[in-house]
Parts: structure tokens; C-alpha cells; sequence
């Protein structure tokens, strides 16, 4: 089984007690962490036939968690600039949704994953709810794979809400549905060491019937695994819903009784503060996509009263059409600024806080505490090292946390551990033989994508969006 000694680093725990180990060592064997420390305690004859790697000057962090995403949208990266959620969805995404091949997905999900690495994340949560064709979740499957990510696939599920925009070849019936979904966990889930994991979820509240919500949640249950959804993202989708079933989406999820612990709520900007209090009362937990809220102008979550109310909150980078990037480490930042601004209060979000989210809140979000999130014997080895040297925006380095969270970018993410295994190393996927060569041929599958779903909005169809004719 290999060994792996990580030495003189400087730790960030995340541990029950915050421990910050300034000079400390990690011992891996296969992909679990077998002991830690301080350097004063190693016994270095003890762990000879590990393989060593010296950090001083460098900072171990847990593995950032994405507690939400939509891989393939990596295709379709600032097409939707300066668009409302409900065009965004109807002029760009949903049409391009209806022509996805499972070769468009894969590659989608390749440069997402690789991009997700290369800030930190190491556990990347997928809803994938486009399906106009049979095992496109699996394209998504395969890229978590191949690189190497700890991925979770969300199968979602669209099957109304054509008056809305949903397009037709991407609605499915109960039993397709059911049939897929089955398929999926008999194949994956818990598979490749417990790497993958098989979830479900709609769309939307009000992209789909009852009779799939109770279904979705059914089949979560009985796999033993969870159920995830878009909830109240904007104004439209709490209407969208009461026209629909006559009460907003929060409640719909009460009447159906879809209020477990293994309830993960996205985006939640507009949950009222009575809702709050009920789903704390439930333990749902919530997905926070600052970033994708900003960028689609939907609003801003309460944050601060959900974590006084003592919701667990995970971090989520959203699909790159709503971001136009995976990046963990701008989303830490982003995260924290939002609400300090927003509630006038430098405390109302701390980057220590922040860094929680990104890493043990973030496995709470999920279920995965007692695996992932923070760094302790006998927890998995998922690990970011963090080299404030290469680059001056992370110089000098007086705290940490701080550092990461305000004064860091993706090149300081050196090196990434996964399950024990060097997925990243010194800024290199190492399955990966020439990327440069994978970027222009997703490039190329993106390209073609604009070219058969009609969207104008790239390359000589592109018009300067001047500011004052919008306002």
C-alpha cells in the first residue's frame, strides 16, 4: 500500500478544536490519514519507506467541497452575460440543453473538473438535469474518473413546465426516469473506492409534477443517499411553483414531505424567515452560490440568519454559465465580501468562516463529515497544498486563513491529494499528457454545440453590450 509523508507544513486542521499545526507533518497510507503532528513528535525512522515531501514554507488545507454545479454548462462560459435567470434559461441554456451528446457532456466535464482541481476542490457535487438522450450523467461519471475527482451525480430531472420555457426533448416520464436512475445506482453509486456517489433531485420545484418529486425523494431513500433541489432561487421560481401547486417552493417540499436531513436546498435566496427557522428545525442544509446569484442578479441570500439559526450552509460554484468559472478560491472571497457589505458588518462573514464552508460545512452539506472536510486520523486523505511563493498576491504570508481567503488565486494551489492519491501536482493533472491539447478540443466541442443549438451570442455574433443602453 503506498505511504506518503508530508513534512514542515504548516497545517489548517479545520479540526474540532481550529488546530493550526505551524510545522507539522501528514502520514497517508493508501487514502487515509494514519497519523499527524508536530514536527518535534515525528519519528522519522518509523516512516522511512514513505515517500517524503518536504513543504516547508507551504500550507495544508482540506479539500475544498462544491456543494453544487452543472458540469456541462463549462460549454457555454459567457453566453449568458447580463441576462435575468428566466432569459438566461430560455435563449441559452435550454436550447443548447435539447442537443447535448454524450461526448458534449464528457469533455464539459473534463474541463470543469480540471479547472474545479486547480482551485482546491476536491469533492465536486453535479446536478445534471439536461437529458434529451439516454447516459449523458454517465459522460459526467466518466470525467470524474478519469481525472480522479470525488464526484457526486445529482441525476435531475425535467418533465413540465413547457408554458415556462423547459423544452420538450428534455422532459422525461416517471418511468424512464425511475429506469435511469436505478441504473445509475446499481452501476455507480459508492463505486470506485466510494468515490462516486448517485443522488437525485428536479430541476426545479416547478419542473416537475408531484408524483416525480415524491419519486425522486422515494429513490434517494432507498439508496440509502439524498435529494437536492433549486429552491426559491429567484422571485420567478416561488411564483412559477404557486401558480403551478398553489404554494411556493419551500412548501412544496413540506407538503410533500421531502423535509429530511438528507435534504440539500440551493441557492435559497428567497426563503422567508419563518421558512428559515423550519428548516433548521428539519436539518436541511443549504447550498450557497454566491457567485452564480451575483452574476444572474437573483439576489442575496440570508447567510448570517441561516447560520444563526444553525442551518449547515456548504459553498457551491454553480454551472459555469452562471459563473463562467469553477473556482473555489474566488468563490471563498466573493463569499465573504458579499455579506460584509450587504449587512454593513466586517463580521458578518469572516474568512474563517468562509474556509469552513469550503471544507467541513461543506461535507455536512453533503453527509460526509466523518470522511471528508477537515484533517484528522482516520479521515480520507483529500488535502490541498497551498504555495504562497508563486505568485506576490499571497505575499507575505502572516495568517493563513486570511491569505486564502483574500490574497490567493489558483496558482497558489500546487499540489492536490485525493483519496490518497497526487491528482495535482505542482500545477499539472497528472493523468492528463498535454492539456493544452484537451482545452482546444473543448473548445472545439463548444464551438460546434453554439453552432447546432443556434446561439448567436459567441465570436462574430457577439455585440458590445453598452451600459447605458440598458439603463
Amino acid at each position: 500500500m503506498n505511504e506518503l509523508l508530508l513534512v514542515n507544513g504548516q497545517i489548517v486542521t479545520v479540526n474540532p478544536n481550529r488546530d493550526i499545526i505551524e510545522n507539522g507533518f501528514i502520514y497517508i497510507v493508501g487514502n487515509k490519514i494514519v497519523d499527524i503532528g508536530d514536527m518535534n513528535s515525528l519519528d522519522s525512522e518509523k516512516y522511512r519507506e514513505a515517500n517524503t515531501r518536504n513543504l516547508k514554507g507551504k500550507v495544508v488545507f482540506p479539500g475544498f467541497i462544491n456543494t453544487h454545479n452543472h458540469l456541462f454548462q463549462v460549454l457555454l462560459k459567457g453566453l449568458g452575460d447580463d441576462m435575468k435567470l428566466d432569459k438566461w434559461l430560455s435563449t441559452m441554456t435550454f436550447p443548447a440543453s435539447t442537443i447535448l451528446t454524450e461526448e458534449d457532456v464528457y469533455y464539459a466535464a473534463m474541463g470543469g473538473v480540471i479547472e474545479g482541481i486547480k482551485s482546491g476542490m476536491t469533492t465536486n457535487l453535479d446536478y445534471m438535469y439536461a437529458h434529451n438522450r439516454a447516459n449523458l450523467s454517465d459522460g459526467i461519471i466518466k470525467a470524474f474518473l478519469d481525472i480522479g475527482q470525488r464526484g457526486i451525480l445529482a441525476r435531475c430531472v425535467q418533465n413540465t413546465g413547457e408554458e415556462y420555457g423547459v423544452q420538450k426533448a428534455t422532459i422525461q416520464d416517471l418511468s424512464t426516469v425511475e429506469n435511469d436512475i436505478r441504473r445509475l445506482f446499481e452501476n455507480y453509486h459508492n463505486s470506485n473506492n466510494g468515490k462516486v456517489k448517485i443522488w437525485t433531485g428536479p430541476a426545479a420545484m416547478w419542473e416537475c409534477t408531484l408524483e416525480m418529486h415524491r419519486l425522486l425523494y422515494d429513490l434517494a431513500n432507498e439508496y440509502d443517499s439524498w435529494y437536492t433541489s433549486h429552491i426559491s432561487e429567484t422571485p420567478f421560481d416561488r411564483q412559477a411553483t404557486t401558480e403551478l401547486y398553489g404554494c411556493n417552493d419551500f412548501e412544496l417540499l413540506e407538503k410533500l414531505d421531502i423535509t429530511g436531513s438528507n435534504v440539500l436546498m440551493v441557492h435559497t435566496v428567497y426563503l422567508t424567515e419563518e421558512e428559515i427557522k423550519r428548516a433548521a428545525k428539519y436539518n436541511m442544509k443549504i447550498s450557497h452560490n454566491v457567485l452564480s446569484n451575483m452574476y444572474l442578479s437573483s439576489g442575496i441570500a440570508p447567510i448570517p440568519e441561516m447560520l444563526r439559526a444553525g442551518l449547515t450552509v456548504g459553498l457551491g460554484v454553480d454551472g459555469a454559465a452562471s459563473n463562467n468559472a469553477q473556482d473555489m478560491i474566488e468563490l471563498m472571497k466573493t463569499t465573504a465580501l458579499l455579506h460584509k457589505v450587504d449587512k454593513l458588518d466586517p463580521v458578518a462573514m469572516t474568512a474563517e468562516k468562509v474556509l469552513e464552508m469550503a471544507t467541513i460545512d461543506g461535507a455536512k452539506a453533503i453527509g460526509m463529515e466523518k470522511e471528508i472536510g477537515s484533517i484528522e486520523k482516520g479521515k480520507l486523505a483529500d488535502l490541498v497544498i497551498f504555495n504562497p511563493y508563486l505568485n506576490p498576491k499571497a505575499i507575505p504570508l502572516h495568517n493563513p486563513v486570511s491569505t486564502l481567503v483574500y490574497s490567493s488565486s489558483c496558482q497558489n494551489v500546487e499540489t492536490v491529494i485525493i483519496d490518497g492519491e497526487i491528482i495535482l501536482d505542482n500545477g499539472k493533472i497528472t493523468s492528463i499528457n498535454d492539456e493544452k491539447k484537451l482545452y482546444e478540443e473543448i473548445n472545439n466541442i463548444a464551438e460546434d454545440l453554439c453552432l447546432r443549438a443556434n446561439i448567436t451570442n459567441r465570436g462574430s455574433g457577439h455585440k458590445w453590450n453598452h451600459y447605458l443602453d440598458n439603463n
